[in-house]
């Protein structure tokens, strides 16, 4: 299978009803994308890395269908294959991808974590999902060692950096070169790895108790389709870069299958620690970026920078996720680059399911409408299908040929599985609305809406409408008991530099928002703090919140 053309559309009706994909049979993303097209164009560009230090690799599809076989070998040669789950732990090293497509060709699961791993999250994982191997920064071996006691499934720990291994382990690089670059790995039956077979152990975020293990199966990768040659908009001599980190489903969004699809080359920026605003638009100006995705979050950074002082002329097409983006944000970076951000909604347990696509008019804090392929419908308490306006929980008609890029279950949990799989169903636990036009407008997790006075009231849209007061940076809302309203909302507040808490500046945010928002949505208490909980993927952590506020602490 080779780099599929791009479909070219006028309108969104256009593109539903022309999309299609096919799916070959078996289909593996490793051997039937990356060594056919690397066979046939093995100097077409697949990646441009820089690393902390701005030392910069330009790749090419040949290095990564040779290197990912030699790692498949040596892999092989240490006892993993087909079926065997594997942790990998690495930053946005060249390595992380050698390392995934090694396990593709393989036929073993990839189960990506974040470096901010404890010992304590290293045990839970390897022992619930009986991990076998784990690849990791040599930075983290000793982490990694510790969890070792406790995790009787483990035969293989490998390494990859210049520093020091604990005893028992084995280099990265001594894997890689006991392989061959043209090996292919097969069953006793003669069969490939692919198909319908296990790819991804992916954890969610865990914003409510421990993270879920969501499993995609070797034709995910082509549900990616959408999310880059079309939301991203990519196109052959592209260079896209995701902001992301390989712990999480997100970078195999926007640094991985559909971009390699679409023609176009990733950009992977290995920065270590907490990224700077003005060191990221340096990379998107020096390195000459043409296509970005970044959460909401980094976005209100980038636009309080005087954006004046950086090239980005090469920048034509901006998307964001994770979060939803306030109408703030996106004007003044528009006013700044004179781009849109073209938003878009999906979990771990999708591929992308709601977008605004570059012909479709952005709507700022809609996610857009559903992605081809993907049949949404959002149902009431009852199971009814809602009307224009009213909220419903986002559900995903299960149905034959459709949902590529749906998750098949939580991993050897069918009783949870089947508590969002039913009647027909997959079930997100995220609620909307959609308007008029079809857009849909995100309100929030079910646990997250308040109910004030009768009232429903979504956080995002208060937190909307908070950020763009010139004070606050980042805020979380929340509900507190009220012996009135049964509810009142309440926001915990980051607050921009230059300015400090005062019981004037709390009217005044609260002023503001009465007038951004339906009144009845001011958020009736507010706290500040220094900083909001957050997941170690960059999520806020409502709950803890909520959980903080009803202990009294």
């Amino acid at each position: 299978m080779h780099s599929t053309g791009k479909l070219t559309a006028d309108s969104y009706e256009e593109f539903l009803e022309r999309f299609s994909v096919e799916v070959p049979e078996n289909f593996n993303f490793a051997y039937d994308f990356l060594d056919a097209e690397a066979a046939t164009d093995p100097t077409r560009p697949a990646m441009v890395h820089v690393d902390d230090d701005g030392n910069r690799r330009d790749l090419d599809l040949a290095f990564f269908s040779s290197e990912s076989s030699r790692m498949a070998q040596g892999l092989a040669k240490r006892g993993i294959g087909p079926g065997d789950r594997v942790l990998v732990m690495l930053y946005r090293r060249v390595e992380w991808w050698i390392t995934v497509l090694a396990l593709h060709k393989l036929g073993a699961v990839a189960a990506p974590g974040p470096h901010l791993l404890t010992t304590k999250d290293i045990e839970f994982r390897v022992d619930y999902a009986g991990i076998k191997a784990i690849v990791c920064e040599d930075g983290l071996a000793e982490k990694v060692d510790a969890a070792r006691a406790n995790c009787p499934s483990l035969t293989l720990l490998v390494g990859a950096g210049e520093g020091a291994l604990p005893e028992g382990w084995t280099r990265f690089d001594d894997i890689i070169a006991d392989g061959e670059e043209n090996y292919i790995h097969t069953g006793p039956d003669g069969r490939r790895p692919g198909g319908a077979d296990p790819l991804y152990i992916f954890f969610t975020s865990g914003t409510t108790g421990m993270p879920k293990m969501v499993t995609h199966p070797h034709t995910y990768p082509l549900g990616h389709l959408t999310t880059g040659m079309y939301w991203h908009d990519l196109k052959p001599g592209d260079l896209h870069l995701t902001l992301s980190d390989t712990g999480w489903a997100k970078s195999v969004w926007g640094k991985f299958y559909g971009q390699w699809l679409s023609g176009a080359c990733i950009f992977t920026w290995d920065f270590r620690g907490k990224f700077t605003p003005d060191s990221l638009l340096g990379i998107l100006a020096e390195h000459r970026i043409t296509t970005f995705c970044a959460p909401p979050t980094v976005y209100r950074f980038l636009v309080r920078e005087d954006l004046s002082l950086y090239d980005l002329s090469a920048l034509r097409h901006c998307t964001t996720a994770g979060e939803l983006l306030n109408t703030s944000v996106f004007e003044s970076w528009k006013q700044s680059t004179g781009l849109n951000i073209y938003e878009g909604y999906g979990q771990t347990e999708t591929c992308l399911q709601t977008a605004t696509f570059p012909f479709m008019e952005p709507k700022p804090g809609s996610i857009g409408k559903p992605c081809p392929g993907w049949d949404l419908v959002l149902l009431d308490e009852s199971g009814n299908p809602c009307p224009t306006g009213v909220e419903g929980e986002i559900c995903i008609r299960l149905s034959e040929g459709r949902n590529l890029g749906l998750f098949t279950g939580y991993l050897d949990e069918p009783e949870k599985t089947a508590t969002v799989m039913y009647d027909g169903y997959y079930h997100t636990g995220d609620k909307a609305w959609a308007d008029e036009d079809g857009y849909f407008w995100f309100m929030g997790r079910n646990d997250d809406l308040i109910k004030s006075s009768g009232y429903r009231i979504g956080p995002f849209e208060v937190e909307t409408a908070l950020v763009s007061h010139p004070a606050v940076v980042e805020a979380a809302v929340t509900a507190v008991p009220d012996p009135v309203r049964g509810q009142a909302v309440k926001a915990t507040l980051v607050l921009a530099q230059g300015y400090e808490p005062s019981d004037e500046l709390t009217r005044e945010i609260q002023d503001h928002v009465k007038k951004v928002t339906a009144p009845y949505k001011y958020p009736r208490v507010i706290d500040y703090v220094d900083e909001l909980p957050k997941t170690i993927s960059g999520k806020i952590k409502r709950a803890e919140i909520r959980e903080k506020d009803e202990s009294g602490n």
